[in-house]
């Protein structure tokens, strides 16, 4: 049944594993799924950290390559990130080991959104990410700020 649950009504499969962890009902749990949907939820952490990287350095891409259109938004966006990036770290510290391939992938999808929403195009942008871990997360970074 747990198993049939799982595929008709995730929502009450969740509250039936949770109410038969809390049990201890250890025989009855649904030990397959519920691997593959905690194995999930670090997978979802670590897109989450790419996409708000991504957005973040595409940010300060335009900052840098469009000075001349900066903006309180974009200033907006850039500190918004940045904070929603230092607090995935602080509440899961095991992210920070991740961070250097987060950031070579975020990079290709904060190119994607300068492409997509400047007059700027790839070969006007350098081909690896500019900026430093260190630049990336410094709240004063870039000046002016």
């Amino acid at each position: 049944m747990t198993s049939k649950l799982y595929d008709i009504d995730f929502y009450a499969w969740t509250l039936e594993q949770s109410q038969l962890l809390q049990e201890g009902k250890w025989q009855s749990l649904d030990i397959t799924n519920l691997v593959e949907e905690i194995e999930s939820l670090g997978k979802q952490q670590r897109q989450e950290l790419r996409n708000r990287l991504g957005i973040l350095i595409g940010h300060l891409l335009k900052w840098e390559y469009q000075s001349e259109m900066q903006s309180k938004s974009w200033k907006a966006t850039i500190r918004e990130q940045r904070k929603e990036v230092l607090r995935l770290l602080k509440e899961n510290p095991s992210l920070k080991s991740y961070l250097g391939e987060a950031i070579t992938d975020a990079y290709e999808s904060g190119l994607a959104l300068v492409v997509r929403e400047t007059p700027l195009d790839y070969p006007q942008l350098p081909l690896e990410c500019p900026y430093s871990t260190a630049q990336i997360l410094d709240p004063a970074f870039p000046e002016g700020l």
